[in-house]
Order: structure tokens, then sequence, then C-alpha cells
């Protein structure tokens, strides 16, 4: 929190830093991260029309990951092009305007937490198809598949309502420059000149419920899975059910990893420059590798994607 000065006025625009400490190699920098951004979308984009296309992906798991390429996609478009901007367009690609930073922050936060609840969602169905095979039909029918879509986005669409009115209602008197590539909430904590303590603790209680909800049905499923396959006598077997859930584990495994560690916390990180490194990975990094991990250790979206880009396949047609 800024001490607050009489002589300070309120500011409707912030200034993001980003990587301003990389300015000599500013050009190398903006295209790693712009050749990221573009695999991250064709990836994604591979996932949803691939599932689309090939009728043998139409099964509940494959409609909740084309939700999660979709999440993606905007996930990374949220931040990354006004990141992209700073690069390259001077001292104007970094300026945003305080409504549109409240905006970013607000659908960053709503997708972040659609992402948690969606993977807890894919968690579940791969537990029902393990551990109640012969009830998965009725468990995770495609109506039951849609209502558990719609309620991981409404949930997720609601998450952020408390923390931003909270935001919106703090004082902005000083300094206008973000530490960050991205209007987060610990860096636009630290300019305002407002007792931040409720921001704080309503952001640290939220952040604990929508990871702690969503971990625990994770948790509590994969838990259920694998008491399940160490009663399988056949190896081959074990190996083979838990084939079906190793992608979706290590997705997991590095999303929460890095989210539990910037947002479950109560005071504002000391260490700025860790935090934007941490922040690199989980909203672009893990974006650009979960298609990749599904597709490379997923049978049938390998063979899906052969079938749809190979020569035989465009021949055919």
């Amino acid at each position: 929190m800024q001490p607050c000065d009489q002589n300070w006025t309120h500011i409707t625009e912030f200034v993001m830093v980003g990587f301003a400490e990389v300015h000599e190699t500013r050009l190398l920098f903006f295209t790693l991260f712009l050749t990221m951004y573009l695999l991250t979308l064709v990836e994604n984009l591979a996932i949803i029309l691939v599932v689309g296309l090939d009728h043998r992906l139409r099964r509940p798991m494959y409609v909740f990951l084309t939700h999660l390429s979709c999440l993606e996609i905007w996930y990374t478009s949220v931040t990354v092009p006004k990141m992209l901007a700073g690069f390259i367009a001077g001292d104007g690609g970094k300026n945003i305007s305080y409504a549109g930073c409240l905006s970013q922050l607000f659908i960053f936060t709503f997708l972040g937490a659609t992402e948690c609840f969606l993977l807890a969602a894919m968690a579940y169905d791969r537990y029902v198809a393990i551990c109640m095979p012969l009830r998965y039909g009725a468990l995770v029918s495609w109506g039951s598949c849609i209502r558990l879509s719609a309620a991981c986005w409404l949930v997720g669409f609601l998450t952020p309502s408390l923390p931003i009115y909270l935001m919106s209602r703090l004082t902005f008197c000083g300094p206008n420059v973000i530490d960050h590539f991205f209007c987060d909430a610990s860096p636009l904590l630290a300019l305002s000149c407002s007792d931040v303590t409720l921001k704080e603790t309503a952001d640290f209680l939220v952040s604990l419920a929508v990871l702690l909800t969503s971990s625990t049905v994770i948790a509590v499923s994969y838990g259920n899975i694998v008491w399940t396959l160490l009663r399988i006598r056949s190896a081959a077997e074990r190996r083979k059910a838990f084939s079906t859930c190793a992608a979706h584990l290590t997705v997991v495994s590095l999303f929460y990893g890095t989210l539990f560690f910037m947002y479950v916390r109560t005071k504002v990180a000391p260490s700025i420059n860790f935090n934007k490194v941490v922040s690199v990975f989980y909203s672009i990094v893990t974006p650009m590798l979960n298609p990749l991990i599904y597709s490379l250790r997923n049978k049938e979206v390998k063979g899906a994607l052969g079938r749809a880009f190979s020569f035989r396949s465009w021949k055919g047609q």
C-alpha cells in the first residue's frame, strides 16, 4: 500500500513495466513469446477441430478436452497480445486504462477459476470410467456432461465478482506503474493508497476455496482410481487404465503447482521478478504444453490427429 498524499490525484491509467530488465534483448523475447502464443493457438485449435471432426472422439472425456482447449486460447489471449505490444510499441503499448486493467483481471481470474473446475470435472469423468465402468453411461451422459461444463463456466464467472468489486473500491492516487506484464492482483494492491487488508483477505479466501474445492475433487477421484488399479491383477490392464489418466494428471500437476504458489497467500509477494517468471509459466508455457501432453500421452488423440492430417485423409476427401 502506498502512503496517501493530499497532492496526489486519482489515476485513470496504468503503465505495465512488463520485462523492462530485458530491454536490450526485447526483440528476442518478443519473438520467443510470439512463437509460444502462436503455437498455443495452433495446438488448441487442432485439438478442437480433431475432436469435432472425428466421430471416434465424440465422448464426454473429449468434450471436456475441447472446453479446456477453448479456455486455453482465451486464457493466453487476455494477456499475451498486450505483453507483446509492450515489447515493440514503445511506451504507448504499455499503457492500459483503469477500466481495462480491472476487466483484464476479471477475465483472467474467471478463466483461471473455470480451468480449475474443468480439470476437477475431467478427474471425476476418469474416476467414473475406471471405478464404475458399468454405470459410466448413466453417470456421465451427454446431459450431465453439458451440465457439468456449464457449471464450471458459471462458477468460474462468479468467482472474481467479490475480489473485483473490492478492488474497484480501492483508491489509486500515487504511482501508476505496474511491475508486471498484466494486471494481476498483487502488483495492483502494491499501488493502492487505501487499506488493502480486506481485499487481501478476500483474495486469499476466494483463491483457497477455488483451489481446495477443485483439488479435493481431483485428489479423491485419483485416490479411488489408484485403489481400483491396485486391485487389478493384470499389469497390462493396470497400465492401460492408468494411461487414460496420465495426460490429465500431468496437466493438473503443472497447473496447480504454480497456482498454489502464486495465489494462496495473504500478503503481496516480495519478489516481483520471481512472480513474473512463475506467471509466465502458468499463463503462457502451460497452455502451450497442455495440447502436446494430451496428444503425446493419449493414443486416441494421436490416432485422430494422424487421420486428420495424413495425406491419405486429404486424398480421400
